[in-house]
Formats: C-alpha cells, structure tokens, sequence
C-alpha cells in the first residue's frame, strides 16, 4: 500500500519501508487504546495508521527546503496506475498483438488519469491491495453497500471514459 501510493519522486529521499517502520511503532504505541476500543477490524485500522504516516511524509517532504512537488517528474508513472493498468489490459503475445496492447495501455492510463482521486483509490483498493468490499468500507468509513456502489461507479466511469475515446472499450 505504502509502495504504491509513495510519491515517486520522494523515491531518493524516502524509503517505502520506513514509512511502514514509523507506522508500527505508531501501531504499537496505540495498540492498547485499540484493544480497549476496537474502532474497526484490525487491518484497516492498522493500514488508515499507516495513511496517516505516509500524508505525514508527503507534507514533511512539501515543506522543506526544496519542495518535492516542483521537481520534474522523470518519465516515471505513477506505480498504482501502472500497476492498475496491467490488470485492466490484457496481455497477448504476437508482435501485432502487442501493438495494440501498448495502444490499450496508453488509452487506459489516460482514462485512470481522468478519474476521480476517489474513484482511483477504490480501484486500487480492490484490485491492487485485494482488500474485501467490506474492509474497504472501513477504511472509507462508509457503508458495505456504499463502498460495492462507489467500486460499481468507479468501473463504470472507466468504461465510460474508454468508451467516449471514440475507440470502444479496452479488452
């Protein structure tokens, strides 16, 4: 989770497992108080901790002297959208087959980029972490038909982006 969703160009001042390091000792330092409580399930509890962090580092890393967000990206994609695109494409073998492969690679990057921040992170959630509908609801904060109906929106809205393209969906 913290690897995909990490700024990449934080890569060569912060390193994805130290965030996952800091966010533990949070953990530990607040495990009583979780126990006592029991807010939600133990693992979107212990990943909304961990998102906290990670908020924590891309702010840290925006106030500083040289701010993070100025710096030019290097051609690297975001790791979730790349990520998500290979499972949205399907991967076929020939060389005539591999064109039209990367044509669909670039048209579904486009589309993922025209989404909602919201609608890209129940994706990503779903398919990328494989978390369940109903921890996503936890996370979210929102109801198990809520977080079925945002995912349902969110697929919809891709297909519908691909579909205005003028090129039909992606495969």
């Amino acid at each position: 989770m913290v690897a995909l969703r990490l700024d990449t160009r934080l890569s060569a001042r912060v390193d994805a497992s130290d965030v996952v390091q800091e966010a533990m000792l949070d953990a530990a330092r607040r495990l009583s108080d979780y126990e006592r409580e029991r807010p939600l399930a133990f693992y979107p509890w212990l990943r909304r901790l961990t998102a906290d962090r990670l908020a924590d580092v891309h702010r840290l890393h925006r106030r500083e002297g040289r701010d993070v967000c100025r710096e030019e990206r290097q051609g690297v994609p975001d790791a979730s959208s790349g990520l998500l695109v290979d499972l949205l494409v399907a991967s076929d073998t020939t060389p005539g087959m591999a064109l039209d492969r990367d044509e669909q690679r670039r048209r579904v990057r486009e589309a993922l980029g025209r989404l909602a921040p919201r609608d890209r992170e129940v994706l990503v959630m779903r398919h990328l972490e494989d978390l369940q509908v109903a921890e996503i609801a936890a996370i979210l904060e929102i109801s198990v038909s809520a977080a079925k109906m945002r995912h349902l929106r969110a697929i919809e809205r891709i297909r519908e982006i691909l579909e205005s393209d003028g090129h039909g969906p992606a495969s």
